[in-house]
């Protein structure tokens, strides 16, 4: 899966056979806030969790921490603990 950081709009993209899948993100002080995931409605959860450990290798190169703010985000979270080191002290899903 490819995902281009979109810098300008502050988002990571990637293109699925359902339409643009779209995960909007801030940084601020060494931390990846993701803020809100736009995927269309016949998208498989599947690929979207795909996609968010993507986003979260992408953080882990950078040695960002994420702090998850959108519920999906954080319900990925919650099913997959090995991810759990990635949040910022003080910060338990």
């Amino acid at each position: 899966m490819e995902i281009k950081d979109n810098q300008l709009l502050r988002q990571f993209e990637t293109q699925t056979s359902e339409g643009l899948l779209v995960l909007e993100y801030a940084i601020q002080e060494r931390k990846l806030f993701l803020t809100k995931l736009n995927q269309p409605e016949e998208l498989e959860e599947s690929i979207a969790n795909e996609f968010i450990k993507e986003v979260l290798a992408f953080a882990e190169e950078k040695k960002l921490k994420v702090v998850p703010t959108h519920p999906k985000v954080t319900h990925f979270f919650r099913k997959n603990p090995v991810y759990k080191e990635l949040l910022p002290p003080g910060i338990k899903i």
